[in-house]
């Protein structure tokens, strides 16, 4: 009797697990569909064009040339959502070698950048392949000037911080065969802090103590900045040649100095989407692929 009911449980047992299997399996099934991957996307750029720089800490004259930068941008989908908020961040290295307007004197301006935000994104169903963004950004953004013809005060350092406005439309589409994407960019800060010494005030002043009115509050009534980037990323394959325009504003006025930064580049640079799967277990088929961008 008590061999009858072991093999009648051992049935049981058996029978139930049977039938869970094909849940189980489905389960699994939908958790692995369910897997969200989010390709980072990156870009490596370099930008020459014309620059104008007035400084009148340095010298009344607007001098004008050319200049240069080097720049990485990163975006990604954000993991607590990733279908609706996305994140960038953007860093640069950038030079400017200026002249006067008779052209015998020169000044040169190194500028290094960094700046994170996120932003909230609409996919509009009405038009496919165009998604719209808006959020905020932080940059913190310094360097130097250097007039070489000044023998009191030849250099002037600019430091400035920045919370901003941002917004950014990405359209993708085909032309002919060719995957492309267009993508417009504005930033506009709105408030933050810069650094500007006194009219004629020196740094070796400021060096024994005299910091007095040196960290002035950036808003529209003393300080107007922005940047417009247009871009079109061509897309071969895994690897994509990113064309286009940057143009940059930053204006101040206090403490009776009058500042004006003006860039215009053409923009040429390589971007592309990495993301992380484990291989051998049908990853690449059964993930949500969510890009920021593309």
């Amino acid at each position: 009797m008590m061999e009858t009911m072991r093999r009648w449980l051992l049935a049981g047992i058996f029978a139930i697990v049977a039938m869970l299997e094909p849940v189980v399996a489905v389960a699994d099934s939908i958790a692995v569909a369910e897997r969200v991957v989010r390709p980072v996307n990156s870009a490596f750029t370099f930008d020459m064009g014309g620059a104008q720089i007035l400084d009148t800490y340095l010298t009344p004259i607007k001098y004008t040339g050319m200049g240069m930068r080097l720049g990485y941008e990163r975006m990604q989908a954000m993991k607590f959502s990733p279908e609706r908020w996305v994140s960038q961040m953007d860093m640069g290295v950038e030079y400017q070698k200026v002249k006067n307007i008779p052209r015998n004197h020169t000044m040169h301006s190194l500028m290094i950048e960094y700046q994170w935000g996120m932003m909230y994104r609409w996919r509009l169903t009405c038009v496919p392949g165009l998604q719209l963004m808006a959020g905020g950004s932080t940059r913190l953004r310094g360097g130097v000037i250097y007039n070489a013809n000044n023998s009191n005060n030849p250099v002037s350092a600019k430091i400035h911080w920045s919370v901003n406005l941002q917004a950014m439309a990405a359209y993708n589409m085909r032309v002919g065969k060719l995957p492309v994407t267009f993508r417009y960019e504005a930033t506009l800060p709105f408030i933050g802090a810069f650094f500007s010494p006194e009219y004629g005030q020196s740094f070796y002043e400021i060096y024994l103590g005299d910091r007095s009115g040196i960290v002035h509050c950036g808003w529209w009534g003393n300080r107007f900045d922005m940047r417009n980037l247009f871009t079109v990323d061509l897309h071969f394959g895994g690897t994509s040649l990113r064309l286009g325009y940057r143009g940059q504003i930053e204006t101040s006025y206090v403490n009776n100095l009058n500042y004006h930064f003006f860039t215009h580049s053409a923009v040429i640079g390589v971007s592309g989407e990495w993301m992380s799967l484990r291989s051998g277990k049908g990853d690449v088929e059964r993930a949500r692929i969510i890009s920021a961008l593309y």
